[in-house]
């Protein structure tokens, strides 16, 4: 496996795109594969490390080139985590629309050195958990509209083939409703102020920033998973974006899990730093998602023996 970290912008250091990429054999497949690129969760504070390299790694032994986007986030630079119980200045240079238009921008980096990387342009898969779930939808909703094609030119490769998104937020015009303890309400409330940068946002912008609600029929196929015990992002959330998807008949499937708190990641040992973040029931999502890619990612392999395609 080769590595290799990109900076978005030339004066900042904490948005990057890393690729880690597949290394030649003769034993294994040879031509352009499908990638998977990868937005991390973290309420639009943070990207958190728990769903950036062990997703990444996972998509790699399944055969696919990978990349890890650490998008625009509200604790860039190096912020303290802010006190939840204290009003949250606005920090607009890193709010919406920056961390969709930086996924445009990673997509575009990708296609352009796709030859390279020995990546296929036309299956690229975009995949996001909790807050990255959400810019990941909110960019499938949007790829082909002015916000994202007046910053970031690259035509039809802005695309993604597929989308897969981890207990996503979808609708927060739902959500403003939603009951919530008191810790996940003021969490959820700083979070509205470091993606809007604005502590309350018109019914309009949530209406605009609510990818349930912006679903056409360019839309890309999506999976969707999530737990039924998600006390921040109400399980709700996924099932109005499958709503949303059905309703446009574009292609989806959804599992929905008993049990399972939010943020599990890949729900194994391997993200987890503590047994709560363990559900082995959970932690199936990662094997029905590379079913349900490989339906529409399917590697042309070459159809003669072992022998012969390493002799010939």
């Amino acid at each position: 496996m080769n590595t290799e970290k990109i900076y978005l912008y030339d004066d900042r250091k904490d948005v990057t795109l890393t690729a880690y990429i597949l290394q030649d054999s003769p034993e294994l497949f040879k031509g352009p594969r499908p990638a998977v690129l990868i937005c991390p969760g973290g309420g639009y504070f943070s990207c958190s490390d728990r769903e950036a390299e062990p997703i990444a790694l996972k998509f790699l032994g399944m055969g696919y080139q990978a990349f890890v986007l650490r998008y625009s986030t509200y604790l860039s630079g190096g912020m303290v985590f802010p006190d939840l119980s204290k009003p949250l200045p606005p920090k607009p240079e890193t709010a919406y629309p920056k961390p969709m238009i930086e996924i445009g921008m990673a997509m575009k980096i990708i296609t352009d050195r796709a030859e390279e990387w020995k990546v296929e342009p036309s299956k690229i898969a975009l995949c996001g958990f909790s807050a990255g779930a959400h810019n990941a939808a909110m960019y499938s909703v949007y790829w082909n509209a002015p916000v994202i094609t007046g910053a970031v030119e690259a035509g039809d490769g802005l695309r993604p083939s597929a989308t897969i998104l981890g207990y996503t937020l979808s609708d927060y015009m739902l959500m403003k409703d939603a009951a919530m303890a008191p810790f996940d309400k003021a969490f959820f409330g700083a979070s509205n102020t470091a993606y809007l940068g604005t502590s309350e946002p018109s019914d309009d912008l949530l209406k605009e920033v609510s990818p349930a609600l912006q679903v056409s029929e360019n839309t890309p196929p999506m999976f969707l998973w999530a737990t039924s015990k998600d006390n921040l992002v109400p399980v709700q959330q996924s099932l109005v974006m499958a709503k949303g998807l059905a309703d446009h008949k574009i292609p989806f499937e959804l599992h929905v899990f008993e049990d399972g708190q939010h943020g599990l990641s890949l729900a194994t040992q391997a993200t987890s730093t503590a047994k709560t973040q363990v559900d082995k029931d959970a932690a199936q999502w990662i094997d029905l998602c590379e079913h349900w890619l490989a339906k529409r990612f399917s590697f042309e392999l070459d159809e003669r023996t072992e022998w012969e395609a390493q002799v010939i």
